[in-house]
């Protein structure tokens, strides 16, 4: 990446650094995500092990679920900047997190497989313009089915391997030592990085991204009606549960 953990040229940078964090609670029926405390990647890093790899593990559950009530045309949406909710579309967000998850899950293998090993650096923006995304074509359907489907194969892709790298990643975490997870390797422009801390910088980068998705969300359907003011509400987004939440 111009790196991946400096990815924020597509979403406005938090405090901190690129990415900072909000969460969700696993199972909720819920439309939005609950929210747990923003961590800095340092804060993350020294959690203990178990507690770290378990919010790793959340994942896709940090997402809005009102995602999949989105239009075709709302996932191919861009934004200016003094929107304050992230320039990238939909789309390429949640793209954009699939492919930094695919390379943060071979650096960790790599770590814990070889000795000290140099990682690959790779261009998020130039996989935008290479439209690795798929979010150019002739036009939108005018049949909500068809266009409920087309949204549902453009999102479900990239949230399928966010999950399923996160899960299987997480239970292989969970059986290495702390010696292990102290192995490092280089990083061309940020130094030597430890297993440890890839996961620290990777669960923030998620997070960041989530609460952003919550921003977009809000700016095209509306805040969700806070009826349920017991559900957090994610630290850079908005909305709580509606009236037709599971969780009430």
């Amino acid at each position: 990446m111009s790196t991946s953990e400096d990815c924020c040229q597509g979403e406005t940078k938090a405090s901190g650094g690129c990415c900072g964090g909000s969460g969700a609670a696993g199972g909720c029926a819920c439309k939005t995500a609950e929210a747990i405390a923003p961590l800095t990647v340092e804060q993350l890093e020294a959690l203990p092990s178990l507690q770290l790899v378990a919010r790793f593990r959340r994942g896709i559950e940090s997402f809005d679920r009102r995602v999949f009530d989105l239009t075709e045309e709302q996932i191919d949406m861009a934004f200016l900047p003094d929107a304050d909710v992230g320039r990238w579309p939909v789309r390429v967000l949640l793209g954009h997190i699939a492919d930094a998850d695919l390379a943060a899950a071979h650096r960790m293998r790599r770590a814990i497989a070889e000795d000290h090993p140099i990682f690959a650096e790779w261009d998020e923006n130039a996989f935008i313009d290479a439209n690795l995304y798929g979010n150019v074509h002739d036009g939108y359907s005018d049949d909500p089915e068809a266009d409920h489907a087309r949204v549902m194969n453009a999102l479900g892709g990239p949230m399928a391997t966010i999950h399923t790298l996160r899960q299987w990643t997480g239970q292989w975490l969970l059986t290495l030592s702390e010696a292990q997870l102290s192995r490092t390797g280089m990083h061309p422009t940020k130094g030597p990085q430890s297993v440890r801390r890839i996961v620290a910088m990777y669960v923030w980068h998620l997070e960041h991204h989530a609460a952003f998705l919550t921003k977009k969300l809000d700016r095209m359907l509306g805040p969700v009606s806070e009826q349920v003011p017991e559900v957090a509400i994610p630290a850079v987004g908005g909305g709580s549960c509606g009236t037709g939440c599971g969780c009430r």
